[in-house]
């Protein structure tokens, strides 16, 4: 049993919620300050169950619908569908029933968030499909993960605001910019595969110029938010932790040397949000 769980976490790269969770939490302290109403820890673990479930069921699908494509692919042909380890059937019933978690927890939530459930599980599904018919499938995950702040604080207050689709927009533009440098390892088997990625169309070179420019947009509406809403001194201290580990993903992966790409990835991405988020949690308390 514990392997089998172990199995499925690996299948999902469970680690990897690092990236939308932190940011989920900051649209939930946020609407708490809007709302000027006593913190619900119910409501907290609701929404953790959301990005849990919403998330297992988008990476599950996405293995599902890659399966042959991972076969045939050096660096994924050993993840846990190819080699055998779970089946499709099982993954399909594992999709299905994260999906349906999703949107039953969403109903405790309230109406608005559960009305919208449908929309969110579909763009986070409809992701799988992206490479094989856009180069902008790395938007498409962004879009998915930006759902994270503002989802969260609607399903306190209710209702759309401007300051939580900023922190939306900082996670669209910050996902797709480290996705582009991810894609980086599969340029030449999507070019031969027929794949779209910005990788395959613009090279290594260029590629990393466009995530450059994502990520300078990142740091422009950090700073922005800073400066517009008047955040004080723990929110500037996260804007330039989370800058500088910008830089230093950028500064570590080259055109011709994408051998810390993980590194980039994970590591310091998974970092930035965390660190990001505590000081934005700390400057909303205090």
């Amino acid at each position: 049993m514990i392997d089998k769980i172990r199995n499925y976490m690996t299948l999902v790269k469970f680690s990897h919620t690092v990236f939308a969770m932190p940011f989920a939490f900051i649209g939930f302290f946020l609407a708490y300050r809007h709302a000027a109403s006593e913190l619900s820890i119910r409501l907290l673990l609701l929404i953790v169950l959301c990005m849990v479930f919403a998330r297992t069921a988008a990476m599950s699908f996405n293995r599902l619908v890659d399966r042959r494509i991972d076969a045939i692919n050096p660096r994924t042909r050993n993840r846990e569908i190819p080699k055998g380890i779970i089946t499709p059937r099982a993954t399909a019933f594992f999709v299905a029933a994260n999906s349906i978690l999703f949107m039953v927890t969403t109903f405790f939530i309230n109406r608005l968030v559960f009305y919208l459930s449908p929309i969110a599980l579909a763009i986070v599904l409809f992701y799988s499909y992206t490479k094989r018919f856009t180069y902008f499938c790395h938007f498409v995950l962004g879009t998915g993960l930006a759902l994270a702040p503002i989802g969260a604080y609607l399903s306190v207050t209710g209702r759309f605001s401007l300051l939580p689709l900023l922190y939306s927009t900082i996670v669209l533009l910050w996902v797709s910019g480290f996705d582009i440098i991810y894609s980086l390892q599969d340029e030449q088997f999507d070019k031969t595969e027929r794949l779209k990625s910005i990788p395959a169309r613009f090279g290594a070179k260029k590629s990393l110029i466009i995530a450059s420019v994502l990520h300078t947009f990142v740091v422009i509406i950090v700073v922005f938010i800073g400066v517009w809403f008047n955040f004080d001194y723990w929110y500037w201290i996260g804007a330039v932790l989370f800058t500088v580990l910008l830089v230093y993903q950028h500064r570590i992966v080259k055109p011709n040397d994408i051998s810390r790409v993980n590194l980039a990835f994970a590591t310091t991405n998974g970092m930035a949000s965390i660190l990001f988020a505590v000081f934005n949690i700390l400057s909303i308390i205090f």
